[in-house]
């Protein structure tokens, strides 16, 4: 059976829980701490009640000092996903190479499917460059660095992010947990970052090409909010103006 979550485990999920949609810090653990295989105790016959208690306390332990170092990893990664607007099957085989701090860019060459990585085509749209935040930026600080995998989200034994494994052991518990109405995917979270980019006033143009899709699908999606910025707009025109204003008349004085 698995380790039940106490309610500050569980309160603990929703304390990252930052802006819209579902930016949910998830610090609970995200590894397989059940044990496998035939079971000791039980191939060397009969233990006394005793030993027995023992090893459950040494195997709760151990699932707990797991679960610790498995939330490390996994903790930021929400927040780095609604900060970038990549797709799952993007961030899932995201690698340290990818990644040029001091550029604050990231590039996207991979994705995953049905388990095999496949490199993205160099004239596909989906295989591009993503500027870093300084919240990106922050949550890729708090990755704990791992020699052997060279991917920025690996699994517990280094291969690709298990995103299955995460919506059901990580995801799915934290949204009910945090009281968030459902339906609410994982993908969600690039949601959270188109429409912070919108808000933020970056063009439909400027967001497709950001997030590798075109300029019709962000209209689709998000025509509400584009429908609704027309004071936004306005009021940077009016702002233009008056700048271009001001530097026409500056130079007429000569100043």
């Amino acid at each position: 059976m698995p380790t039940e979550w106490t309610p500050e485990e569980r309160a603990e999920l929703t304390s990252r829980f930052i802006g819209c949609t579902l930016l949910i810090g998830l610090n609970n653990h995200f590894c397989d701490h059940h044990v496998h295989g035939p079971n000791p105790a039980k191939l060397a016959g009969r233990n006394p009640p005793a030993a027995t208690a023992r090893g459950a306390r040494l195997r709760g332990r151990r699932g707990r000092r797991d679960r610790g170092r498995a939330g490390a990893a996994y903790r930021p990664l929400p927040a780095f996903a609604a900060a970038t607007g990549l797709r799952p099957e993007e961030w899932q085989v995201l690698e340290r190479r990818d990644i040029d701090r001091a550029a604050g860019a990231l590039a996207v060459r991979r994705t995953i499917s049905s388990g095999d990585v496949v490199e993205l085509a160099k004239t596909g749209r989906s295989r591009r460059q993503v500027p870093l935040s300084k919240r990106a930026l922050a949550a890729l600080e708090e990755v704990p660095p791992r020699l052997d995998t060279t991917y920025v989200f690996p699994a517990r034994r280094g291969g690709p992010f298990d995103l299955a494994n995460f919506r059901r052991l990580e995801w799915a518990p934290a949204i009910e947990a945090a009281g968030v109405a459902r339906p609410a995917r994982i993908y969600d979270l690039r949601s959270t970052f188109a429409s912070n980019a919108l808000a933020a006033g970056v063009s439909v143009f400027e967001l497709a090409r950001l997030i590798g899709t075109s300029v019709p699908m962000i209209e689709r999606h998000y025509g509400t909010l584009i429908e609704g910025a027309g004071a936004d707009i306005a009021r940077r025109l009016t702002a233009f103006v008056a700048q271009q204003e001001r530097a026409t008349s500056e130079g007429a004085s000569g100043v």
